[in-house]
């Protein structure tokens, strides 16, 4: 129920450990619809001492952008959190990503040594985000004496998905656990389902791979709930020890 786009590699971990997957997103990327502070910050990237990529998506919408306009600066660092976006920025060439090992959220960022006090006081922060999101990294850094500027560079938004394309095979017993990934994810599924539609799904089992995206769900009504590790690999050992 991740971004279609993100979600392939995941469908064939399933589908090869012999189970069936059923792609079902939830939300939708894009290009943010006003691209004018991004343009603005190309040129001001050399201000800055470290660039923060909250997701895959921060990471690849704001490299297509920023790097067809000009070469990044030799001593702009980079820093994100989690594997998926940790790949994405070394695929764009970057050798030395910051990012936690363990612990996929802001509250492991902030534990990291380049975010201490010490490392970050006077220093200029640029978070690549989407339309809206957590505030805690910002509020924390600055509290540190970082200067912190954030640019736009996706939106995410509620796809346009039928319904029926999730519910006639939960209604034929066919959908066994659903996986939910972001704590926006669970909002726009109500949204997408419906009272009805949601009541059907809830005694499916969920796997959701954050404590927030375990309180969103058992507010949505769902009745069993699993949390997971953390990224792919977490939420495959979970599938697998659950249905094993």
């Amino acid at each position: 129920m991740r971004p279609r786009e993100q979600a392939g590699s995941l469908c064939e971990r399933i589908r090869a450990a012999g189970g069936k997957a059923l792609l079902f997103p939830v939300i939708a990327v894009g290009p943010a619809l006003d691209a004018g502070p991004l343009e603005a910050i190309v040129s001001r990237l050399d201000e800055f001492d470290l660039a923060f990529f909250v997701s895959p998506n921060a990471a690849n919408h704001a490299m297509q952008f920023v790097l067809p306009r000009r070469t990044w600066p030799a001593t702009l660092r980079v820093a994100t959190v989690g594997k998926g976006s940790e790949r994405v920025l070394r695929g764009y060439g970057f050798e030395h990503v910051i990012a936690p090992q363990h612990g996929f959220d802001s509250e492991a960022v902030i534990a990291l040594p380049e975010f201490a006090p010490e490392a970050v006081v006077g220093r200029k922060v640029l978070i690549f985000r989407g339309d809206g999101g957590r505030e805690l990294l910002a509020q924390t850094l600055r509290e540190r004496g970082a200067s912190v500027e954030y640019v736009t560079c996706y939106r995410r938004f509620c796809p346009e998905v039928a319904p029926e394309l999730l519910l006639q095979p939960v209604a034929g017993g066919e959908v066994d656990g659903l996986l939910l990934t972001s704590s926006e994810g669970v909002r726009n599924l109500r949204q997408m389902l419906g009272d009805d539609g949601l009541a059907a799904l809830r005694p499916v089992t969920v796997f959701a791979s954050h404590p927030r995206i375990v309180a969103q769900a058992r507010a949505a009504g769902f009745e069993n709930v699993v949390e997971t590790p953390a990224g792919d690999d977490g939420l495959m050992q979970a599938l697998e020890n659950h249905f094993g």
